[in-house]
């Protein structure tokens, strides 16, 4: 074993014996099915703390030579598949990760050390064969592969590190691109070509420098879906078996949807739950909220608007078509906002296009993010919002209006109550202490409509769920007609609690809300 020719199998060893490990293997079929076709260079590119690295580790684990790993996988999902024996342990892979070499390496030097260092390791193997000195890495692949037939997995944790770090610095990046398009594209000796980051390919110029890998983004994993982060099943398991409340667990580490799987979790906090059996806030120990308060602080084109619609529970439509793969080449608060998604502290909606807040988790970030950020207006709505709350639970009308009014006008240099719509972001605003108890649902299908907002009390709370009807220019007490009329509080069949029905009127002449407050029957 080497330090990048087939590393071994130490790190899935390590995997599958820790206390907590969620079955991901089914991904090997899917990787074995890309082998030596058109579609087999594959760039991932996920949030940190999304099982990147284990992947690869498991990948090396599985295909590399001389690592006879075959019972790391008895009993997994991988043994049942008709291409489990055919690719065991039968490839050189070279396992490589770019954060290590851009440490390591001296400034601008970096594929240089690299290909110094691989090199390194393959003359330990194939020293008769690699006998000129100042070969390069692409022509010593290809020798030991003219020499032996034998092909490589190429397998790249990090790939992105260097547009990360050099941010700035297009014609390192550009080079370091070129480096990997001649390494990798159109070369007999590549099987494979696994590769791992936070941001999908660097584009430059009218084409990518890399337009022969196929994307799997937090915009679309596609067939990927699964392996993302943990499923619904996986996590019910994982709650039954560490007495954990499913959806205690969901409110915080739920919200990333893609097309075909609509629930997929953050796998670290989930892990990090478990363990400490305890729900919270667990993004911190990889993440600080800089990262997220530096994007923010841009405000390009009304993004402060857009997040505090988020905040408020609502949705935005974003065009991540624009966005160029950086971090640093930013034109409109789309490509802003396409960052937050491949960031993880956005989740994306590709049937609808539009973005949100995943999670009670993240919602802690954003709100960290703008409490050191300046955003006062709002900081003094969320701070007002407990008290909102508690008038609201006792049926106190007229303080509840009075509390809205205070809120809009906190709120007024950034949402508009332009339509029904934009009412409820900013009510869903105001009530934004409401999800520490409540779950929050806009537009959520009731009786014979859909109920504007619902709050739904969330497991071991002894609070009475609301559904809330907004209207414009019209009255409370219509609102809370049209909760009775189209039978809303069918939404909440099962739930066996008291449930409040909440009228809400803002007079646009006035620039004053009404409130009306019931019990429902």
């Amino acid at each position: 074993m080497g330090n990048y020719l087939n590393p071994g199998r130490h790190g899935f060893w390590e995997s599958v014996r820790s206390r907590i490990y969620v079955d991901k293997t089914g991904l090997i079929a899917c990787t074995n099915a890309l082998l030596n076709t058109t579609e087999k260079y594959i760039c991932v590119s996920r949030p940190r703390r999304f099982g990147k690295t284990m992947a690869l580790e498991m990948l090396a684990a599985y295909y590399g030579n001389g690592c006879d790993s075959a019972d790391l996988f008895r009993g997994r999902r991988i043994e049942e598949d008709a291409s489990f024996l055919e690719h065991l342990n039968r490839y050189d892979v070279l396992l490589l990760n770019m954060q290590q070499f851009l440490s390591e390496a001296t400034l601008g030097e970096v594929t240089d050390y690299l290909v110094q260092e691989v090199l390194r390791d393959l003359r330990k193997v194939y020293g008769q064969i690699l006998k000129e000195p100042d070969r390069g890495l692409s022509a010593a692949l290809r020798e030991i592969y003219g020499e032996t037939g034998r092909q490589f997995i190429i397998l790249i944790d990090e790939w992105d590190c260097v547009m990360r770090e050099r941010q700035e610095d297009e014609e390192f990046q550009r080079q370091y691109l070129d480096f990997l398009r001649n390494l990798l594209k159109d070369r007999p000796y590549v099987a494979l070509v696994y590769m791992t980051g936070i941001l999908p390919v660097k584009k430059y110029g009218s084409h990518s420098a890399l337009n022969m890998f196929y994307e799997y983004a937090m915009t679309d994993q596609k067939d990927l879906e699964e392996y993302t982060g943990f499923t619904e099943g996986e996590v019910k398991e994982l709650c039954d078996r560490f007495d954990m409340d499913f959806k205690e667990i969901g409110s915080w580490y739920d919200g990333y949807v893609f097309k075909r799987w609509k629930h997929i979790y953050n796998p670290r906090s989930v892990v990090e739950a478990m363990r400490s059996r305890d729900y919270g806030g667990y993004w911190t120990s990889t993440e600080t909220y800089e990262a997220l308060k530096a994007y923010m602080d841009m405000d390009f084109d009304g993004l402060r608007t857009d997040v505090a619609q988020m905040l408020g529970g609502g949705r935005v439509v974003v065009n991540t078509r624009s966005f160029q793969n950086d971090m640093y080449t930013f034109k409109t608060k789309d490509d802003v906002l396409t960052l937050l998604i491949h960031l993880g502290y956005l989740a994306y909606d590709s049937v609808k296009k539009e973005v949100f807040i995943p999670n009670r988790e993240i919602l802690g970030e954003f709100e960290t993010a703008m409490n050191v950020s300046g955003w006062e207006e709002v900081m003094r709505i969320l701070k007002a919002s407990e008290k909102l709350l508690a008038d609201t639970l006792a049926r106190k009308e007229e303080s509840v209006a009075r509390g809205l009014d205070n809120a809009h006008r906190e709120a007024a240099s950034i949402l508009t109550y332009n339509d029904e719509n934009s009412l409820g972001a900013a009510i869903g605003l105001a009530y934004y202490s409401a999800r520490k108890d409540y779950k929050l649902i806009r537009e959520l299908p009731a009786g014979k409509g859909y109920a504007d907002i619902v709050f739904l009390p969330l497991p071991g709370v002894a609070k009475p769920a609301m559904v809330v009807e907004l209207k414009y220019d019209k009255t409370a007490s219509a609102a809370i007609q049209q909760i009775k009329d189209r039978q809303y509080t069918q939404a909440l069949e099962g739930y066996t609690g008291e449930i409040l029905l909440v009228g809400i009127n803002y007079d646009r002449d006035k620039k004053e809300h009404r409130c009306q407050i019931e019990k429902a029957d």
